[in-house]
């Protein structure tokens, strides 16, 4: 896809995907953030028992990068799904939350 994205249109493409296959009725904030922990601990699994060295290298190695990849792909559709349902703009909340954390956390 040589298209810009961005993550309205990603998320729209989920709401599409998902519409076309009749899986909204599934897709509740508690549904999508269960899918979201999930996806969360298969990244978790790929690093579990890499020493600190190891898991810098990681992309290194073509089918671990792949998979890696494929558990950084699910982890973010099912933040962006969740976001949608909630109807948070991930990108303001992101953006607050730096801010936030610009104030409680001055630089020395």
């Amino acid at each position: 896809m040589t298209e810009h994205l961005d993550v309205a249109k990603l998320q729209r493409r989920l709401a599409e995907f998902a519409a076309a296959r009749n899986w909204r009725p599934y897709h509740t904030p508690k549904n999508l953030v269960a899918a979201l922990s999930v996806e969360a601990s298969e990244l978790v699994e790929i690093f579990q028992w890499l020493t600190p060295e190891e898991s810098a290298r990681v992309m290194d190695d073509p089918g671990t990068a792949h998979r890696v990849t494929d558990e950084v792909a699910d982890v973010l559709a099912y933040l962006l799904q969740l976001c949608e349902v909630l109807g948070i703009d991930p990108l303001a909340a992101l953006d607050a939350k730096i801010d936030r954390n610009e104030r409680r956390f001055p630089a020395p």
